[in-house]
């Protein structure tokens, strides 16, 4: 088993820059209420600011410099179809489809190989990150190039996030310095990033209940997380000894980097930003 603590020589800033993007886009079931709530096809078509959610996302991930391929997990292929931007993608070699499963951890674990993880580093983020944009991807990008890491989990701290949007309903993982919310950023950098995945497809079904994660790195670790033990940092270690790969938590301080889709609520949230801009 390897940890990626020491210096590593060959980590340049072209080692830790994707030059692929895994967008996760499927659903966990046919049913789809927020989609229905909106009047679309699916949630990751929901429109926004006139195009399909999905597509403004993949827009900005090829504008962004270095990312050259996306692959985009998504369960339903006849509805990309229908879509001439989508085509246009597809056709230029830009984006491709890879077709989803149940479980977003399983697919993303089908996908890291046809992503290309054995010969560089993939960013993951979803369908439904509407708000994404360079600044995001240029601070999570610059601070993983300071840690040496086998995966790099974005992170948005909850005292950010309630300055911004104060009435935001988000799940919250509590650490002893700061709370924080996910960001639906992760760079898995070397093939041991897999092991990442493995062990969160162990507790996928428990990611609105965080005590019950940090179950699954031990009893020692769970004690410590629900006195209030643990700060953020000391988390990942005894996390990425659990798992087997070196794990890093990057904290952005960009509360937009937090809002994703996933109710009707959020969608609402996602338009006004964008109108006042």
């Amino acid at each position: 088993m390897r940890l990626a603590t020491e210096a590593d020589p060959s980590m340049t800033t072209s080692a830790i820059r994707p030059r692929t993007v895994l967008v996760l886009a499927g659903r966990r079931s046919g049913e789809d209420p927020l989609a229905e709530a909106a009047g679309a096809k699916h949630r990751a078509l929901l429109d926004i600011e006139g195009e399909p959610m999905l597509l403004r996302v993949l827009r900005r991930l090829l504008g962004f410099g270095g990312i050259e391929r996306t692959l985009v997990n998504f369960d339903s292929p006849a509805l990309l179809d229908e879509l001439p931007a989508w085509a246009d993608l597809r056709d230029r070699g830009l984006a491709e489809l890879q077709q989803s499963t149940h479980s977003p951890s399983l697919s993303v674990l089908e996908s890291l190989g046809p992503a290309g993880l054995d010969d560089g580093p993939v960013l993951v983020t979803t369908a439904d990150h509407a708000l994404l944009d360079d600044e995001m991807l240029e601070t999570f990008f610059s601070a993983c190039e300071e840690q040496i890491a086998d995966v790099y989990v974005a992170l948005v701290p909850r005292t950010k996030i309630l300055e911004r949007f104060p009435e935001a309903k988000r799940t919250y993982l509590p650490f002893s310095d700061e709370s924080y919310s996910g960001a639906n950023l992760f760079l898995f950098r070397t093939p041991e990033a897999r092991r990442a995945v493995e062990f969160w497809r162990s507790v996928e079904n428990e990611r609105k209940k965080p005590w019950r994660i940090a179950r699954g790195f031990g009893w020692t670790s769970l004690i410590l997380f629900l006195l209030r033990r643990l700060d953020l940092e000391g988390a990942m270690v005894r996390a990425s000894h659990a798992i087997g790969a070196r794990v890093v938590a990057i904290p952005l301080e960009i509360p937009e980097a937090a809002v994703d889709v996933d109710k009707i609520e959020d969608l609402e949230l996602v338009r006004k930003i964008l109108s006042e801009r």
